[in-house]
């Protein structure tokens, strides 16, 4: 954990112990090291038999250039036992995964910043905190937006996090965790059945973060960087969604606006 966290820290990103931790506790992780030193990290999560992502991919700036990365890699692809594979790239990284036959699907934004606006919930009444007995339905309606059984990774994000949920004649239809995260805060994940539910949700876990530094990364394709932007949220970045076999399908309505992280997906 020390030298994985080091490398992070290496490459400017805002990694905590607690978040390689939990990383670590819901996944799997490879390391390569040299004369007793970490000089790379990957990690996956696999999601049923079907479906793994990947991600957590660095290695050392001493050690770039001489394969590194690809043997770390490889090990991923590997160890995934012939699962479908997704994970977001950054522009460095898209010629290796398109040599490992990934195609590109949709672009992740990254929005972040500090939450200086004071931001009002929805008086809505069919949004409201979720309890202990909620977990089961929150975990099939993000089965059902993802196409993927994340039982685990929800029930661990709702262990650590804030979790809101949208009621409807007595069903959960949406539901957005926010937890602590990197430089402050990350929403997400967030899933709902309209962008206006999803945005419902999203401004309610604002709501309670007024002057606290906040992440959220969304899917470009469903326009909801613009209204971040209006929210004092702006685009830091970018990575493009790709996946090595058969991309998931959801199931109905249900659709996921806001990722739990770009490696979790």
């Amino acid at each position: 954990m020390p030298g994985a966290l080091k490398l992070s820290q290496e490459m400017g990103w805002p990694y905590r112990h607690e978040d390689w931790e939990f990383a670590v506790m819901v996944g799997n992780g490879l390391i390569l090291e040299r004369a007793g030193q970490l000089i790379g990290t990957a990690m996956s999560w696999n999601y049923g038999h079907s479906y793994a992502t990947v991600g957590m991919i660095i290695v050392t700036g001493s050690a770039q250039g001489g394969g590194n990365g690809a043997r770390l890699f490889d090990g991923l692809l590997e160890a995934a036992h012939g699962r479908n594979v997704l994970l977001n790239s950054t522009e460095e990284g898209l010629a290796l995964y398109k040599r490992r036959g990934f195609t590109g699907w949709g672009t992740v934004l990254q929005h972040q910043g500090s939450l200086t606006a004071a931001v009002t919930r929805s008086t809505r009444d069919d949004i409201r905190q979720a309890t202990a007995s909620d977990l089961a339905a929150i975990q099939a309606f993000d089965e059902s937006a993802t196409g993927m059984p994340r039982l685990a990774m929800v029930a661990a994000l709702a262990d650590v996090g804030n979790a809101l949920v949208i009621e409807r004649r007595g069903r959960i239809a949406g539901y957005a965790i926010a937890r602590r995260f990197g430089r402050g805060y990350v929403v997400g994940p967030c899933a709902a059945e309209s962008d206006q539910d999803a945005r419902l949700l999203i401004l309610a876990q604002l709501s309670k973060l007024h002057n606290q530094f906040v992440r959220i990364d969304v899917y470009a394709e469903d326009g909801l960087g613009d209204w971040l932007e209006s929210l004092g949220l702006q685009r830091s970045g970018s990575a493009t969604a790709m996946v090595k076999g058969q991309r998931p399908v959801s199931e109905g309505p249900a659709h996921m606006y806001a990722l739990a992280n770009q490696s979790f997906t």
